[in-house]
């Protein structure tokens, strides 16, 4: 079977994380449902400057380089998830959603109810399994190292 990779991006700013609600067509993963942000790797293109580039393609934010880190590879059936993260250093109204239907923060009580209102599409939508499962790996992540 033919891997797919992609590298997507845990965008935090004050305890929220920023998620994207995916377009409601029937071709794409997971349609009409809440996502992070990110996309395909093209050819010859490393994890790292993919995720950087779909930022900008999708968001118009220009995430600085060397504040983006890895966190973990995500493997579900055909795809790789390259998954990065990175305090957002923008405002959400600063940000041009140019790919999907709506954008917002997403307080870790919406994550782990699994569903998260959205003012577009005018009513609750449902997280991702796999986007859901990241977020709450991240932080839990965040809450043992606060820990120590």
């Amino acid at each position: 079977m033919t891997k797919i990779h992609v590298a997507i991006a845990i965008l935090y700013k004050d305890g929220k994380f920023l998620c994207q609600l995916r377009d409601d067509i029937p071709n794409i993963r997971y349609p009409g449902h809440w996502a992070l942000f990110g996309g395909h790797i093209e050819p010859g293109e490393t994890p790292e400057v993919a995720v950087v580039r779909e930022l900008k393609e999708e968001i118009s934010y220009a995430a600085p380089s060397r504040s983006i880190s890895l966190f973990c590879c995500d493997v579900e059936g055909d795809v790789v998830r390259h998954v990065f993260y990175s305090q957002l250093s923008a405002d959400v109204k600063d940000l041009v959603l140019l790919e999907g239907w709506d954008m917002k923060l997403l307080t870790p009580d919406d994550i782990r109810a699994g569903s998260c209102y959205s003012q577009k599409a005018g009513n609750i939508r449902p997280l991702g399994l796999p986007h859901q499962r990241i977020l709450l790996n991240f932080i839990d992540s965040l809450a043992t190292v606060n820990m120590n």
